[in-house]
């Protein structure tokens, strides 16, 4: 397949080394100096030049915040039926400029970022893709998945924001919370080092990812959650409570359990 990948950033470089030995890949950046060190792939930093490139499929992999505003830029450049694609984290925004488009679609997102997973053994990530997705696209990417050993989840737009609400926001704040709380000394100890390996893995993620996690409009209810927790810890341990701090710890072993 002819595929463009729209945006020369971590994600966008990763999948144009993940695809471009098995399609005729393209990569689009504005920035010149970030296609230097993609291979076997053709660079194009206009939109005259995606034109004559004639994608099959465009995967968008642009921030949040510019990725419907690119594909606004884009479209007249592209044929009428090339599948349109995106890996973003949050899908509400996307979700309606998809369908008002009129035009053949396919929604995904790798659960993972390329700097914090190991990319060579992808066994333990997963990947969503949108069930309400064009039914060509749903099989392009099910395959390209499945070959990177990738776990995957099939959920609507709603299901998908929820889910990863849940499973990014929780974490992403607990994260922000430890990192907030660092002082220059040294802290030894197993457990410390692991939250703070943890950390530094989150905080080098980009900053506009971080943010799309928490601005979800599901994300709020589990920070809420998270606030009402500590509330609830505080105050156990303001009164020297071990009973109902044992009680509570029990639980956290049950909320664990596989």
């Amino acid at each position: 397949m002819k595929i463009l990948v729209i945006g020369a950033g971590r994600m966008g470089a990763w999948l144009v080394e993940s695809l471009c030995m098995d399609h005729d890949v393209g990569v689009f950046d504005k920035n010149i100096r970030k296609l230097r060190y993609l291979f076997n792939s053709v660079k194009l930093v206009n939109y005259d030049e995606v034109a004559e490139f004639q994608p099959e499929m465009v995967i968008n992999a642009v921030n949040l915040e510019r990725t419907v505003p690119v594909f606004e830029e884009i479209l007249p450049y592209l044929p009428a039926d090339c599948i349109l694609s995106d890996i973003t984290s949050v899908k509400t925004p996307v979700q309606d400029w998809y369908l008002n488009s009129g035009r053949r679609f396919v929604s995904t997102h790798p659960m993972f970022g390329p700097t914090f997973a190991n990319v060579k053994d992808l066994s333990s990530q997963s990947a969503i893709i949108i069930n309400q997705s064009d039914e060509e696209g749903k099989s392009f990417f099910r395959k390209f998945y499945e070959s990177l050993n990738l776990n995957i989840f099939e959920y609507t737009f709603k299901e998908h924001d929820e889910t990863i609400a849940y499973s990014l926001a929780i974490p992403f704040a607990s994260t922000i919370v430890f990192a907030a709380c660092m002082k220059k000394q040294e802290a030894p100890g197993t457990t410390f080092n692991k939250h703070m390996d943890i950390a530094k893995g989150l905080l080098s993620e980009d900053n506009y990812l971080l943010s799309e996690i928490l601005f979800s409009p599901f994300a709020l209810e589990h920070i809420k959650n998270i606030y009402k927790k500590l509330g609830d810890l505080m105050t156990m341990i303001e009164t020297n409570n071990a009973i109902q701090l044992h009680d509570f710890l029990n639980k956290l072993e049950e909320n664990i359990k596989e």
